[in-house]
């Protein structure tokens, strides 16, 4: 049997109201593709457009949930609200998300400004779920100032958070060995800030030198992207940080470049819900396993397979537009 979302309109007025309870019971529908999340998305994206979105990545151990954990503790000290998306690694077990994050956040768990969030990869490129971007809409959607998506540390294939959010801020530390190797130049390309946490570590002057040198060899001689450091264990360097990135956004905002982002999101995220639609289109309507064989005994190029069943779908002939 389907589940689906019972008594709709409550959970509507639940998630206005940034209740936890609700917005908790909306990203389980989004998460899960319950019956009724495309309904639930298309009643909180019209409320979307008023958060600041910030992506945390980085390798692991470089402390993004101790310095998600100081954001949010400054944030709320100057009256912002903030919900926390952390995309964990699924367990090998339920396939849902390790509740460490939430565990090590509990302290904010009585407060009403405060949401935390924990989801499951369930094996996504780049440690980005496909609900993500709609986990996102509802928390932005509910009126949160802030948004905080803490990513796990996959490697190179992390460039997909850039997809997602407004900034990415990109975290290392000194002492990982070659720190730029670590990050890989995939992942350097998106950061719109660098930040070196546990800088009170040897060698944290050298990892700033490092970073600013990588830098410099993708922007020019004069690169723009800041590299700030923090110690977030000792709360140092956390107000700088959300400083800079506020002017940041509010920057990209008046200039137009918020809004580019943003349009390039929803072109990429509706391209991904076409490709998606296709293919469950194609294997309602035909039997692609027996097409696949058919081909396979054949020797039948792939190109040729996917045009004629992408014809025998949509009722278009694929070689109209040319040798695509």
């Amino acid at each position: 049997m389907t589940k689906r979302v019972d008594d709709f309109d409550s959970l509507i007025a639940g998630i206005e109201a940034r209740q936890h309870r609700a917005l908790g019971r909306a990203a389980t529908v989004l998460e899960d593709r319950l019956e009724g999340h495309r309904r639930l998305v298309r009643a909180i994206y019209p409320r979307t457009g008023g958060a600041r979105v910030v992506g945390v990545t980085g390798p692991p151990g470089v402390g993004k949930s101790t310095l998600v954990e100081r954001l949010v503790r400054s944030l709320r000290s100057d009256g912002q609200s903030v919900a926390v998306l952390a995309v964990d690694p699924s367990s090998p077990f339920t396939g849902g998300a390790f509740l460490g994050d939430r565990v090590r956040m509990q302290g904010f768990s009585a407060d009403p400004d405060v949401f935390i969030r924990s989801m499951a990869t369930r094996g996504a490129v780049g440690g980005v779920a496909r609900a993500t971007r709609d986990i996102i809409d509802l928390l932005d959607g509910a009126g949160f100032d802030w948004v905080l998506v803490e990513t796990v540390g996959v490697g190179q294939d992390e460039t997909d958070i850039v997809r997602t959010v407004d900034l990415v801020l990109l975290v290392t530390v000194p002492g990982l060995g070659d720190e730029i190797q670590a990050i890989k130049a995939g992942v350097m390309e998106i950061a719109d800030i660098f930040v070196v946490n546990k800088a009170d570590r040897d060698g944290a002057e050298r990892t700033v030198r490092d970073l600013k040198t990588a830098i410099s060899l993708v922007e020019g001689e004069v690169p723009s992207t800041p590299v700030l450091q923090t110690v977030a264990i000792k709360n140092e360097g956390i107000e700088e940080l959300l400083g800079y990135a506020a002017r940041l956004h509010d920057e990209l905002a008046e200039s137009g470049g918020l809004g580019k982002r943003r349009f390039q999101h929803l072109r990429l995220r509706v391209e991904s819900l076409l490709k998606e639609r296709i293919l469950d289109l194609t294997r309602q309507t035909l039997d692609v396993e027996a097409h696949l064989r058919s081909a396979f005994e054949e020797r039948e190029d792939p190109y040729s397979v996917s045009d004629r069943l992408l014809a025998e779908v949509v009722g278009v002939d694929i070689h109209k537009g040319g040798d695509l």
